[in-house]
């Protein structure tokens, strides 16, 4: 077993982890396995990655869902171009916002920049929590609408690995 994965085990390497790590006492040396490597070198990838900057941090994809937050909503809110930077870093910290984010307007029909994601057990208890949010921050008057989820079809973690198909397909 190698010290230093070659470009293909760092590449099933990165596809693994972005399925997640495995359960178990020692996931690092699943890994490894998985990619014919050692588990030292797997960790020393790992260790490189995130020291270049390739990811900030480790963590872990919470089935909300089956923890009783069905009521999900995004709220979507049309902020001057010349505040959103500030109001987005803002709602950004605020308790039971999971997600905010900027987007580009689609006029006319879509004039609503920026966006944050809320999870709850009741619709009411969302409701509350974002007319609170609008007046803490003086946002009330800001055109904005609640869209609430409806269905689910996926929930997963980012994806930017190449499938191992198109990899194959490709050389």
């Amino acid at each position: 077993m190698t010290l230093r994965l070659n470009d293909f085990q760092a590449m099933q390497l990165r596809r693994l982890l972005e399925a997640g790590l495995p359960l178990v006492a020692r996931p690092y040396r699943v890994l490894a396995e998985r990619v014919g490597a050692s588990e030292e070198a797997v960790l020393e990838q790992v260790r490189r990655w995130s020291e270049s900057g390739l990811f900030r941090r480790m963590g872990l994809v919470i089935k909300h869902r089956a923890l009783g937050f069905r009521a999900n909503a995004m709220l979507v809110m049309d902020i001057p171009d010349e505040r959103v930077d500030e109001v987005g870093h803002t709602l950004g910290q605020v308790a039971g916002v999971n997600l905010c984010y900027q987007r580009p307007r689609r006029l006319p029909d879509w004039p609503y920049n920026l966006f944050c994601m809320v999870h709850g057990r009741e619709r009411e208890q969302v409701c509350r929590l974002i007319d609170d949010m609008l007046a803490v921050h003086g946002l009330s008057d800001v055109p904005h609408q609640l869209l609430f989820s409806t269905r689910a079809f996926k929930q997963c973690g980012g994806r930017y690995a190449p499938p191992a198909e198109l990899e194959r397909a490709n050389g």
